[in-house]
């Protein structure tokens, strides 16, 4: 009873913050999307359905494609350099090691918008790195380097990476990396081992990583706001749009709600996928 007693003092505080941080605001959301707009911003009395009717009118899904497209593109490609990075981090020396995540851990130590001003800057058509793609001939004066989706995914992939190499690292350091040895011993190559052993044994940081990545992308609004064109919006901007230009809160917690739901989605899938892989185990123990 004690043990009991300590466990729920311990997890009562967090269940109630979700709760009142989380789920209460999230349900709020999917309340305010059937109610109709005020004239004056606000909320109008009674409820309807017009605003979800609106959102099949309009265009959206040509957002909403940018928006998973994007997303899943900065996930890969923040993956496919997680991968490789984690796993040198893990086999460095001690020494090498802390300063290879001093290094992944240093641009959190600055300001978010000042990392995304400091891109703009770099890509700008007056920026150091136009004029040496310039001088080097692998850009024209009239390349753009800003406001199109290669800036947005670009600035993404920069910001989201660490946070795909840190789980990764995690799981690696608990790696046996002499099973990588042996299947290199028995006449793997270093590619072959590195996905047929290194790979399976890292699945659930790499999970980790493409959740981690995806879901805080999939929400991106400051970024193809400020390095994007017109061309490059997201449903974070239409969202950010509806609720200040716009006042139309109704309309801004309709596609709030396709947001949660697109950021669920994966969620749900991996759930769905562990709960199924484990169902075979629980049988067998049964049976045994």
């Amino acid at each position: 009873m004690k043990k009991k007693i300590q466990e729920a003092a311990l997890t009562i505080p967090s269940f109630v913050w979700l709760l009142l941080f989380f789920l209460v605001p999230t349900l709020l959301v999917f309340v305010l999307a059937f109610r109709p707009p005020d004239p004056y911003g606000g909320i109008g009395p009674g409820w309807t359905t017009a605003t979800i009717r609106d959102l099949a009118r309009h265009p959206y899904w040509v957002i909403a494609w940018r928006t998973l497209w994007a997303s899943a593109v900065t996930t890969a490609i923040c993956l496919a350099l997680a991968l490789p990075s984690g796993y040198a981090v893990a086999r460095a020396s001690p020494r090498r090691r802390n300063l290879l995540l001093m290094m992944v851990i240093v641009p959190f130590w600055t300001s978010f918008l000042i990392r995304v001003f400091a891109w703009r800057s770099l890509l700008h058509p007056e920026g150091p790195v136009k004029k040496i793609l310039v001088l080097l001939g692998l850009a024209s004066p009239q390349t753009p380097l800003l406001y199109n989706n290669a800036a947005v995914i670009l600035v993404m992939t920069y910001t989201f990476l660490p946070f795909a190499i840190l789980p990764i690292y995690a799981a690696a350091e608990k790696f046996d990396f002499r099973l990588v040895e042996a299947a290199r011993d028995l006449g793997a190559r270093p590619l072959q081992a590195f996905r047929k052993v290194f790979l399976p044994g890292v699945r659930q940081g790499v999970v980790t990583a493409v959740l981690i990545v995806l879901i805080p992308a999939l929400g991106s609004y400051v970024i193809p706001d400020l390095v994007g064109g017109p061309s490059s919006e997201m449903l974070g901007n239409k969202i950010a749009q509806r609720v200040f230009v716009d006042r139309n809160l109704p309309h801004a917690s309709a596609l709030s709600v396709v947001l949660i739901l697109a950021v669920l989605a994966p969620l749900l899938a991996v759930l769905f996928r562990q709960r199924k892989k484990e169902k075979p185990e629980i049988i067998l123990e049964e049976g045994g």
